[in-house]
């Protein structure tokens, strides 16, 4: 099978089973990507993960959310992934489960169009701060990827930055969050706000605001939130 029929196939693979594809890249000496199946070294990375809230229905109904058992999420996270990997030939690498933890930022940077915030979070061109990554597929092969072309930091041309100054306690300054701060208010009477609508800071941002996560979603992560701190 060809290069890109593999990822093309990947790509309706995991769309069924509530991932999408979040990037590719070939891997050279330094990417930190561990070794494969066997040993062998990985020959492309391709990154998996959320987009918006369009994969939340997949994780809500499953049986690691209602199990009531720790990390529902990452549990659920490592069983899809993990059955792709079985389904592809690949190995399974994910962003949890350290320390030690594996670079998934400098990966996302390598395949992916994201750019550093000032919130510290990456954003998007086109979903701003409503994405994330659950996992990553390792292929021996060096796929064919399709051609990347330079697109612009959407926070370069934001003059205002809405998002420093929209957080009630002002927890985000230019390269500093403060999360003692942060965690204090959320679990407080004032921070009802954040904790039932999600980040005010990250909601605060004029890059696809129509990907915002809903309330249930944005609720679960705060609970997360709050017990982790």
């Amino acid at each position: 099978m060809a290069a890109d029929a593999i990822l093309t196939r990947l790509e309706e693979a995991a769309a069924a089973q509530g991932l999408a594809l979040r990037g590719a890249f070939h891997c050279e000496h330094g990417d930190g990507v561990p070794a494969g199946l066997a040993g062998a070294p990985v020959g492309t990375l391709v990154l998996l993960g959320w987009i918006g809230g369009r994969q939340w229905p997949f994780f809500s109904r499953s049986r690691e959310a209602a199990d009531g058992a720790p990390h529902p999420l990452d549990r659920w996270s490592k069983r899809v992934v993990g059955t792709l990997a079985e389904e592809f030939d690949a190995s399974p690498f994910y962003p949890f489960g350290g320390p030690p933890y594996l670079p998934f930022q400098r990966w996302a940077e390598r395949g992916d169009d994201v750019f550093a915030s000032p919130l510290g979070i990456y954003v998007h061109p086109d979903h701003g701060l409503w994405h994330s990554y659950r996992g990553a597929l390792g292929f021996r092969e060096r796929l064919e990827l399709p051609e990347r072309f330079p697109r612009a930091h959407p926070c370069e041309t934001c003059e205002t930055k809405p998002c420093l100054t929209a957080c009630p306690v002002s927890a985000f300054r230019p390269g500093h969050y403060d999360v003692d701060r942060c965690a204090a208010h959320v679990k407080s009477v004032k921070g009802v706000a954040c904790f039932t609508g999600g980040c005010l800071a990250r909601r605060a941002c004029w890059v696809a605001p129509e990907l915002a996560y809903g309330s249930e979603e944005a609720g679960f992560y705060m609970r997360a939130f709050v017990a982790a701190h």
